[in-house]
């Protein structure tokens, strides 16, 4: 299916329902943060759907397999903890893992043996993309978000990049776990189209008002500049 207009669809519901009603092999890129399944609670009580069991995780990612165009790419944060797990989804989905990538913090999220001064991602392929000319450094960039819009809300600076490196240019990026809409905004940002699914209804209105925000801002520029 060719895409003759721009999307720019933020939605609010469940995941697996909404992306049924998408075609085969229909997105360029997936960039998500699921669920850890540690039933996270910041220090102001917020939660995060889903995030205690795991019945969703191999329906989900087979459902991301099944939109993503052959030979292209999903890059998945995860929880280390529930790594086995989220191995066990992606392989069964059928994505093949072609990478890592690091993200050195300048402060502890949390401590136990260890404190926790780092966050990673996985990249899966579907089928046999091509590399890229210049490769992304397996380091990333992170910069402190602040959580302001979600307990888990992540820098753009980690995310432009990824969307810059695989996906192509007005190529469609999915999230399906948009928590504040910032693989959205990054989207955006790259000139990308996006769709983003966010279940719960209070983060799902923070990351409207932010993507109406930037909207608006990108059409005061334009006017500006005519």
């Amino acid at each position: 299916m060719t895409i003759s207009n721009p999307i720019y669809d933020l939605i609010l519901g469940n995941n697996l329902e909404i992306m049924a009603t998408l075609p085969d092999n229909y997105v360029d890129f997936i960039l998500t943060d699921p669920p850890y399944l540690v039933n996270y609670i910041d220090r102001t009580q917020r939660s995060i759907a889903n995030d205690i069991n795991a019945d969703w995780l191999m329906p989900t990612f087979s459902e991301l397999y099944r939109v993503l165009k052959p030979n292209s790419m999903m890059v998945s944060f995860y929880g280390w903890t529930k790594v086995d797990l989220f191995f066990a989804a992606w392989k069964a989905a059928g994505f093949r893992v072609v990478g890592h990538i690091v993200y050195p913090k300048r402060y502890a999220s949390s401590a136990g043996f260890l404190a926790y001064q780092h966050e990673s991602a996985f990249l899966l392929a579907k089928g046999q993309p091509e590399k890229p000319s210049k490769p992304l450094s397996d380091v990333g960039i992170w910069q402190y978000s602040g959580n302001k819009l979600h307990p888990t809300q992540k820098p753009l600076s980690a995310l432009t990049p990824l969307i810059q490196s695989f996906t192509p240019e007005n190529g469609l990026v999915l999230d399906p776990f948009a928590g504040s809409g910032s693989t959205c905004e990054a989207a955006k940002l790259c000139g990308r189209q996006y769709i983003g699914i966010e279940i719960d209804q209070q983060y799902f209105g923070l990351a409207k008002a932010r993507l109406d925000g930037i909207s608006a801002s990108i059409h005061n520029k334009l006017a500006i500049s005519a």
